[in-house]
């Protein structure tokens, strides 16, 4: 049996700020699959301090305790996801037993600043669209909002959704769930756990949603009570870049768990909306 967490509420996040994509879910917190050890504000042994050639690639060695040291790499373009000020975000714990080892829905958002995403959207070929981003049936859906609940542009683009921040903004992950079943959410920002910040893997402990609910995720999760806030800022600066390395900065990743048991999602309503009470309407046959 896995133990979950449940983060207190927001008071800014309100349907009257973030407009629901399926259904008003009440301004609520967080509950987390749960086993010991928080992100460290570093890991690892002594960082290397040589800069890096000009044009090779970075990448964090392992030493032989299994710690990654994060090791100096050129400057990039763009935004990755800084290790922020501490915020309170208590959390309680709950059992949570998931319906499969393999993910119910899984959604990556990736996100850099307006000239970047700007360039992102033109490789894959296309402008800007309203960001809307639905999980497995469309049950559940995701953002990134700003301190203020405000949920940032983007575009969406051959099957990439590509949110837009500012360097040094705070942002906020966000998760409504549209049903009446619980859901366990796995997330990662920048290839990174953002409970205990290692690199990510969907078989760890993740934050509960309860049924018709909001998860609100501030940051790298340090203690039971607070976490260091997410806040973009240059890749080279990031908190990936810093401990295991940045080859996957600006993306935020969800693996999403159904709980053991029937969950009434989207799908699962329409077939018993669309159940047909006589199903066969030919004519009596003969007895054989």
């Amino acid at each position: 049996m896995r133990l979950a967490t449940r983060v207190m509420r927001h008071p800014w996040l309100c349907p009257a700020l973030l407009a629901p994509l399926l259904l008003t879910a009440a301004c609520g917190g967080q509950k987390q699959a749960m086993s010991p050890g928080y992100a460290p504000a570093s890991y690892g042994a002594e960082v290397a301090t040589t800069a890096a050639p000009s044009g090779s690639p970075s990448h964090a060695a392992v030493a032989p305790s299994g710690d990654y040291i994060a090791e100096a790499v050129p400057d990039r373009p763009g935004l990755g996801t800084s290790w922020g000020e501490s915020v309170s975000a208590p959390i309680s714990f709950a059992p949570f037993v998931r319906a499969s080892p393999t993910p119910w829905a899984a959604v990556a958002l990736h996100y850099n600043d307006a000239e970047g995403a700007a360039a992102h959207a033109a490789y894959l070929g296309t402008g800007p669209t309203p960001l809307e981003v639905y999980a497995g049936d469309g049950s559940l859906s995701v953002a990134l909002v700003d301190e203020f609940g405000r949920t940032l542009p983007g575009y969406a683009a051959s099957g990439r959704s590509l949110v837009v921040g500012n360097d040094g903004a705070r942002y906020r992950i966000v998760v409504r769930n549209a049903t009446t079943a619980r859901f366990e959410v796995v997330a990662s920002v920048d290839g990174l756990d953002v409970v205990d910040g290692r690199p990510a893997d969907p078989n760890r402990r993740g934050y509960i949603v309860d049924p018709h609910d909001t998860l609100v995720i501030d940051g790298f999760r340090t203690s039971d009570d607070a976490v260091a806030a997410f806040r973009f800022g240059r890749v080279a600066d990031s908190y990936a870049a810093q401990t295991s390395g940045d080859r996957n900065v600006g993306v935020v990743g969800f693996a999403i768990f159904a709980e053991l048991g029937a969950t009434w999602t989207r799908a699962e309503l329409g077939r018993r909306d669309s159940a047909d009470p006589f199903p066969n309407r030919g004519y009596a046959m003969p007895p054989r």
